[in-house]
């Protein structure tokens, strides 16, 4: 146990009380990890706050400025919705090699090579111009599962047979795969010279909601696309893998003990390519989802960092794939609002507060605090 003193005044006084810190022998209850993820968010918008009045703002009318853009109606929750999509793939990408403690900081780079993929059948062509919508959609999204899985499979290996470190692997890989697609979108692909591809023909795009406005006219001009549906329904899969399968058990005990999941027989470097892998396929899903749902061309400017964000949603949602999907929508609120705000870098400032908050509470998870009465001999 460690005794944090109080420092004598300059008159030589101490303080009444002495801080206590020691390392926790048991789990601490299960409502205090979330409730330190909440301590987190708030710490974050009370700094940011902080920053937005040194910059002559007002704080409060900025959050309610991000609220009523991002939730303040129908349309502009479609809109949401739109930016939480990749969010949601990228952070359940994260959270599955995470919870293994596999530590994939490569889910941008998978997600450009996904982006690549579905491009590929559109522009190589694999697919002839006229093929029906339904096909297009599913030869994309495996193709885009396919290149992310290979960009995820890349480093996996390396890990599982040479124990490269992961981390490095995983982020000199995504500027691998930004300059890939650079060389395609500025000489290949590039249409009349500029920067970005030609435009998918209409049956290459993802469904949206304002699709179907003629028979449900509620639906019209909301920009939800059908890759809300691939976020969700893997989100799903994902938390029934963990939670109720072999394969699940096995990711969660190489996660928090690999001695004993190497002593019960488990395979750990199988778990770690396999892993990648799937990590890799819904990072590439999520680039599918963008480049089909939202740009409709290949072009460099497909991401602001979607896959970085993703490690905080993950850490955030604790890697539970379910609160994965609702901290997502949070963190698409404020990309699409965070535009608004002045000074333009308060988004991203909250973000990377919220990362830092997050790594600090680990010391409270680890360790427990107690303030007791000093007592004079």
């Amino acid at each position: 146990m460690t005794n944090v003193e109080s420092t004598k005044s300059a008159a030589g006084f101490k303080l009444p009380f002495k801080i206590n810190v020691e390392p926790r022998v048991e789990d601490p209850p299960r409502w205090y990890s979330p409730v330190l993820s909440i301590v987190a968010v708030i710490v974050a918008l009370l700094i940011g706050a902080l920053v937005i009045r040194l910059g002559g703002g007002d704080p409060w009318k900025a959050y309610a400025h991000i609220a009523r853009y991002s939730f303040g109606s129908i349309g502009v929750l479609s809109d949401t919705l739109v930016k939480a999509i990749p969010l949601m793939l990228v952070g359940l990408a994260c959270s599955l090699a995470f919870r293994m403690k596999l530590w994939n900081i490569g889910a941008e780079g998978q997600f450009f090579l996904g982006a690549f993929g579905a491009s590929l059948i559109v522009l190589l062509p694999v697919l002839p111009e006229n093929a029906p919508k339904w096909l297009f959609v599913i030869v994309m999204a495996l193709s885009g599962m396919l290149f992310g899985a290979l960009w995820g499979f890349i480093p996996g290996l390396l890990k599982a047979k040479f124990n490269v470190n992961e981390i490095i692997s995983t982020l000199m890989m995504n500027y691998i795969a930004v300059e890939w697609n650079n060389y395609f979108i500025y000489a290949v692909w590039s249409e009349g010279g500029f920067q970005m591809s030609r435009m998918f023909q209409r049956n290459a795009w993802l469904p949206r909601l304002s699709d179907y406005a003629e028979e449900f006219p509620v639906l019209r001009g909301l920009t939800t696309h059908m890759g809300l549906l691939f976020a969700v329904v893997a989100a799903i899969i994902l938390w029934l893998i963990l939670t109720k399968s072999r394969w699940g058990y096995e990711i969660r005990l190489i996660g928090d003990n690999p001695r004993a999941a190497q002593y019960a027989g488990i395979s750990i470097s199988k778990n770690v390519v396999f892993v990648m892998l799937v990590s890799g396929a819904l990072a590439g899903l999520a680039g599918m989802a963008e480049i089909s749902g939202v740009v409709h061309r290949l072009q460099g400017a497909i991401s602001p960092g979607y896959g970085y964000t993703g490690i905080i949603i993950a850490w955030l949602a604790k890697l539970n794939p379910l609160a994965v999907v609702l901290v997502s929508i949070l963190f698409g609120a404020l990309i699409l609002a965070g535009r608004e705000v002045q000074p333009t870098g308060i988004p991203t400032l909250i973000q990377g507060v919220i990362m830092v908050s997050l790594i600090a509470s680990d010391y409270f998870l680890r360790n427990r605090i107690t303030i007791t009465r000093r007592v004079e001999a």
